[in-house]
């Protein structure tokens, strides 16, 4: 008896542990001001004590979440990153990803790690490329979404035709859970649709302390003078129009990613940012059951402990000079030192060295629960889509690589750093910062293969950084790579192009890589009676959706 009520116990605490958390991701296209957003949740949360953003001033810091050296030169996001912090009685798991699309790959894996999304768009751009990408991997994976429009303290278009952009665009209702008073200059707040307020704020320096908020009714006469007659009556008649016009929410079909609620706002002056982590908090889901690969469902409060590794992260620190896997909690109580079971490990492993990450930053933590990121020391053990469980043999579905469309030649300037050289390319290949690493059959100089120019800028800058390894890249006239297969007497009988050029992968499969799509197609085609394969190393961005 006493055994049956200390499992209840245990199960009821474990409840109330995923009940408590939110594990979400936030996406736009470049330049929509994602990262500011995130750097003010902190604010408001109280994880720091002072906001910064890519646009302050020299002399004042960096945006928390983008840690990289390169990321703080150009003011953008190239790497994923993990911010654990509390509000109000929950663990905020919030996964930053990079907006560009060189880096769509790292964006994927982390979108499949969480259970909502926060979609950020730029108020006078609306729905861009990118964004429009990453959508269609959240609505592919019925990710439910709120919406962040961005920026009104600027020029912006008119919050209904925005509106429309996304139900147009995207293909879904977007109902306005509140609505922007003023616009670029006079933007001074918003109107909260669902409990009928006003909420005005005041600007601070640089926007890096909170706020200061004024909560008052539509009507009241501070409002009217400072809007004027006319904007405060279009701004009542837009109120009524919403009531009776604009999407009613369902937050049934928001769950299931049917719907979107959308907040007005600004991250750079701290305009309608608390009201909407309050509100990200009542909606968000808690962690969520996964599928396995046999479509079994794991509940994340039942007691076997399961997770997935979805990122591979070299030199987080320069202190440390490690490696660290991200791993997702799915069910289960994490502790330090357990053992689990890793299906390359028939022994299993004992996880003595877990951290909780806040961006770069790691502590050591003795428990973690479902919706939780922990971060793993790894000496080699871990790869992208290991999973890790307790108990009955869980696999969850692998996760997808995507097909390089850039190659490069890639030299090591100083034979002397020979040994850093070819580490730091091991290192950012299992991470994922590079596709594929390849070699020629009668070349000693490796051949790197990416989905976008900018990540070997990345790579070049984090050898030199990490490594202090200086590199000459030199890109090559390919656009697609095949792993072929086939006996070797069969490919004997292919006549390849003669631009194609023969490599192996880091698995010693034969690839061979085509000058174009038609080359590719020609040869295949001529070749259909032979028994050989063409199979893609991957799939492309666009195919995401």
């Amino acid at each position: 008896m006493e055994q049956r009520s200390s499992e209840a116990n245990t199960s009821k605490e474990l409840k109330a542990q995923v009940d408590r958390r939110r594990t979400f991701a936030i996406i736009s296209h470049p330049d929509a001001g994602k990262t500011t957003l995130t750097e003010k949740l902190l604010l408001y949360s109280n994880a720091v004590d002072l906001a910064g953003s890519v646009r302050t001033r020299k002399n004042q810091r960096h945006a928390t979440s983008d840690w990289m050296t390169m990321e703080q030169e150009r003011g953008i996001s190239i790497t994923s990153t993990v911010l654990q912090f509390d509000y109000d009685g929950h663990t905020i798991n919030l996964l930053d990803t990079p907006g560009h699309q060189d880096f769509s790959e790292d964006t994927y894996r982390t979108l499949i790690a969480v259970d909502s999304a926060v979609m950020v768009l730029d108020a006078a751009k609306g729905i861009e490329a990118q964004t429009r990408k990453l959508f269609e991997v959240c609505r592919m994976r019925h990710i439910p979404i709120l919406t962040f429009i961005n920026k009104m303290d600027h020029m912006a278009r008119e919050p209904l035709e925005l509106l429309d952009e996304i139900e147009d665009i995207l293909g879904i209702p977007a109902a306005a859970m509140n609505w922007p008073i003023g616009d670029g200059p006079t933007f001074q707040g918003v109107y909260d649709l669902i409990n009928k307020r006003v909420l005005r704020f005041s600007r601070t320096e640089h926007g890096q302390r909170k706020a200061p908020l004024t909560v008052s009714d539509v009507d009241d006469p501070k409002l009217v003078e400072a809007l004027g007659d006319k904007a405060h009556s279009t701004l009542r008649e837009e109120i009524e129009l919403l009531s009776v016009a604009g999407a009613t929410f369902d937050e049934e079909q928001y769950r299931q990613g049917n719907m979107t609620p959308v907040y007005f706002g600004s991250a750079l002056n701290n305009f309608g940012v608390e009201p909407f982590l309050q509100e990200l908090i009542r909606l968000a889901p808690p962690p969520q059951p996964r599928q396995t690969i046999k479509e079994t469902t794991i509940d994340p409060a039942q007691a076997a402990f399961s997770a997935f590794v979805f990122k591979i992260q070299a030199n987080m620190n320069p202190k440390h000079r490690d490696s660290v896997a991200f791993v997702r909690i799915c069910s289960g109580k994490f502790e330090k030192d357990m053992a689990v079971e890793h299906p390359r490990y028939p022994k299993g492993l004992r996880l003595t060295r877990p951290y909780q990450l806040f961006a770069k930053e790691r502590v050591s933590l003795e428990e973690a629960y479902p919706g939780d990121v922990v971060g793993l020391a790894n000496p080699g053990l871990f790869a992208i889509g290991d999973t890790l469980y307790t108990g009955t043999p869980v696999e969850f579905q692998p996760l997808p690589r995507f097909q390089p469309e850039f190659f490069a030649a890639v030299r090591n300037k100083d034979s002397s750093k020979h040994k850093q050289f070819h580490k730091g390319l091991d290192q950012l290949v299992r991470e994922g910062a590079i596709q594929r690493l390849f070699r020629a059959d009668q070349s000693h100089v490796p051949l790197l293969a990416a989905v976008g120019e900018l990540q070997f800028q990345v790579l070049e800058a984090r050898l030199a950084t990490e490594y202090n390894v200086q590199i000459e890249i030199e890109f090559l006239p390919y656009t697609a790579a095949k792993r072929i297969i086939g006996n070797a007497e069969t490919l004997e009988k292919v006549a390849w192009p003669n631009r194609a050029m023969h490599v192996i992968d880091e698995e010693d499969n034969p690839v061979v890589l085509f000058g174009s799509e038609w080359e590719l197609r020609f040869c295949r085609d001529k070749h259909a009676h032979l028994d050989v394969r063409f199979e893609d190393l991957g799939f492309t961005a666009d195919a995401a959706s």
